[in-house]
């Protein structure tokens, strides 16, 4: 009779094939955890490229803004230096105008300085060319004319940088007139820069929150692959130190296998050896040979060795067995 199977014997090893099944099981859980991870990961990456790309290229039209706001800055600059400059020699003309006197130890500003001498060497000049003077008086007008210009080239790159139109000091009040106009227009000018430099204070702002969202963005894409990355390993970690208890638990049950596999094999070549003939046995066989060897004859069988030497075959058939007739024993089973 057939047992139930609830009654048949465990394996030997099913604790252990439970256990392997189980961890198994959970290592491909925990790969399709990391999996997952790894993915989200490459997404934030290609997320984290795709923003940073777009902010370099809105980084280069940012520096062209700030270049060009940059220009109009230094714009604004050199119209409101011009200006004062011009300022400042006008008061100091308007002062020599009014008859007034400078303060002991100041002094004056480098454009009205440079105008002062210009007019002082060309008068000089005038005088030298025009007029008879003594030897002494000759000389000393030459030393102070070359004086005068030497220190007119100090002061000409100063000058020279505001672009400042010479006036002739010995008509004050068209000089005074000329150089109000030219300051008025220096002025314009650094409202007219400042204007626009006002007028690209929105574009700017746009442009440099645009900039800081991208940064923003990329940072925070930036963060959660880091973030997802570092959940993955920790994950594939876990997972490497699983499986070495799952290769262990397999090299236990290789081992216990190995192990019953070698026991069956010694156990048929066992039962196969018993079950063996005497045709079979090498054993029969040496003993056979030896047998042969130390008697000289071999005995098979039950024939006894005088039916050997005393029977002599007759031959030829009996009269009796002759007048018999042969019955054909297929013929009855034909009908």
């Amino acid at each position: 009779m057939r047992g139930i199977k609830e009654d048949a014997e465990p394996s030997p090893d099913s604790d252990l094939r439970d256990e392997l099944q189980a961890m198994e099981a959970r290592v491909r859980k925990m790969r399709d955890t990391r999996n997952g991870y790894s993915d989200q990961a490459r997404t934030a990456a290609d997320k984290r490229n795709a923003i940073q790309g777009q902010y370099k290229e809105h980084k280069e039209k940012v520096d062209l803004v700030l270049a060009e706001v940059k220009a109009i800055r230094a714009e604004v600059k050199m119209h409101k230096e011009k200006r004062n400059a011009i300022q400042a020699q006008l008061k100091d003309i308007i002062g020599q105008a009014k008859g007034h006197r400078k303060e002991k130890g100041s002094k004056k500003s480098a454009t009205a300085e440079y105008a002062q001498l210009k007019h002082d060497v060309a008068g000089l000049e005038r005088t030298f060319e025009t007029s008879s003077v003594g030897q002494k008086k000759e000389k000393e007008m030459i030393k102070n004319i070359k004086e005068m210009k030497r220190r007119i080239e100090e002061l000409a790159p100063e000058v020279v940088k505001f672009e400042m139109i010479a006036v002739d000091l010995s008509d004050m009040d068209t000089a005074i007139k000329t150089l109000k106009s030219e300051a008025d227009a220096s002025h314009q000018a650094m409202l007219e820069a400042v204007g626009r430099a006002d007028a690209m204070s929105k574009e700017v702002d746009e442009a440099f929150a645009h900039r800081d969202f991208l940064k923003a963005e990329g940072d925070r894409f930036h963060n959660e692959f880091v973030e997802l990355r570092k959940k993955s390993d920790q994950v594939h970690e876990k997972i490497s130190e699983m499986m070495v208890n799952v290769n262990e638990i397999r090299d236990k049950l290789n081992m216990a296998r190995d192990e019953r596999k070698s026991w069956m094999v010694d156990h048929n070549a066992a039962v196969k050896s018993e079950m063996k003939t005497g045709a079979e046995s090498e054993d029969v066989a040496d003993a056979l040979l030896a047998s042969l060897q130390n008697q000289g004859s071999v005995t098979f069988g039950g024939t006894a060795q005088g039916d050997a030497q005393g029977v002599v075959k007759k031959g030829g058939k009996s009269s009796k067995k002759k007048s018999m007739r042969r019955i054909d024993m297929n013929a009855s089973r034909r009908r």
